[in-house]
């Protein structure tokens, strides 16, 4: 493998692998990561069971070489051994990227964070590849000392929680037991071309509603802080700590953090809306959104983020507007070419 030095997260130069297993491939941040690292020469198997992720996403890399898709579940018996490879990485982003994407298959959430990530640890082990998990901000207490749902394992939600524990806890482990060359990084809030606007919270829901025509939702007196990350910066910081050895957790998310009512009227501002404002219950009862701490992304890695919230959101409204499909549920019903399964090439 190259050394990191050597690599570029834009594109400017070819990454340092041949081929790329990608699970979870057709989410949101999975099909920008899959877009770059085709670009950047790599070979890219993109596996997904699109219960919450769409074929449409990647439908356009269908052509391209070395791109396959494979409709199959992570954490089925066999599914690890029709991934042949053999791969250089294996970015594991399989499972819901929010409690609303799938709050009423906890099962198949915890399957994924516990028998899909020992699959995938087993392919890249098998392979010698480097494997980078995906996975989510850990819970924090509110201010008055109460913790959250999420941090009761029987509550509402807590599946998502408890799945990226054990999966953190998994990877820790293999790295420690087994030298594994694997690590983690924890995502914070991204947002872009091709986001869900089904997740609840700005600046999708926000988008969605002023393109609806709808009253643009604010929680409380619209002052709760969301940290925001534009997608390409967050396909850099998942590439540069790919390209290295770490172990310890990175976290990745935006600097940026502005109040849910800027967002609400710069959104309202750029898609031109008659949409008024809302205000609403804030029903988080007091729960402190998580922030990241970046700083070892920065010195370690290198990583900046560099599309500010104002832009990002311009780049977004806009890629709605212009017809994008912006993806806002899992689907229904299927496609035929999406009920076959079979690889793309």
């Amino acid at each position: 493998m190259m050394p990191m030095a050597a690599f570029s997260p834009r594109g400017e130069s070819r990454g340092p692998w041949d081929r790329v297993l990608v699970t979870g491939g057709a989410g949101f941040l999975g099909s920008h990561l899959c877009t770059r690292l085709l670009d950047a020469g790599a070979g890219v198997d993109c596996l997904d069971n699109l219960s919450t992720g769409r074929a449409e996403r990647v439908a356009h890399l269908s052509g391209r070489p070395g791109f396959r898709f494979l409709e199959r579940d992570i954490s089925e018996p066999g599914c690890a051994d029709a991934l042949t490879g053999p791969y250089d990485l294996v970015l594991h982003l399989a499972g819901p990227a929010s409690p609303a994407a799938r709050p009423d298959r906890p099962v198949e959430v915890l399957d994924t964070g516990s028998l899909g990530t020992r699959a995938a640890l087993a392919v890249a082990g098998r392979d010698g590849a480097r494997f980078l998990l995906a996975s989510s901000p850990p819970v924090r207490p509110a201010p008055d000392g109460d913790a959250p749902d999420d941090a009761d394992p029987v509550r509402p939600h807590s599946a998502r929680a408890e799945a990226a524990r054990f999966a953190e806890a998994l990877v820790a482990a293999h790295a420690g037991a087994h030298g594994s060359n694997a690590g983690i990084v924890r995502l914070f809030t991204a947002y872009g071309p091709g986001m869900r606007t089904d997740c609840g919270g700005p600046p999708a829901a926000a988008i969605e509603q002023a393109l609806a025509g709808r009253p643009v939702t604010v929680t409380g007196d619209g002052g709760r802080r969301h940290p925001l990350c534009y997608v390409s910066d967050m396909v850099d910081g998942v590439l540069l700590v790919a390209a290295g050895r770490s172990v310890r957790p990175v976290d990745l998310g935006g600097d940026e953090a502005p109040t849910a009512l800027d967002i609400a009227r710069l959104v309202i501002a750029l898609t031109g809306s008659d949409s008024p404002l809302e205000f609403v219950e804030d029903t988080a009862d007091g729960a402190v959104e998580p922030r990241p701490v970046t700083g070892f992304a920065r010195e370690i890695f290198g990583w900046l983020p560099c599309v500010t919230w104002q832009d990002g959101l311009e780049r977004t409204v806009a890629a709605f507007r212009g017809g994008s499909d912006p993806f806002p549920a899992a689907p229904t019903g299927r496609t035929t070419a999406e009920r076959t399964g079979e690889w793309w090439a």
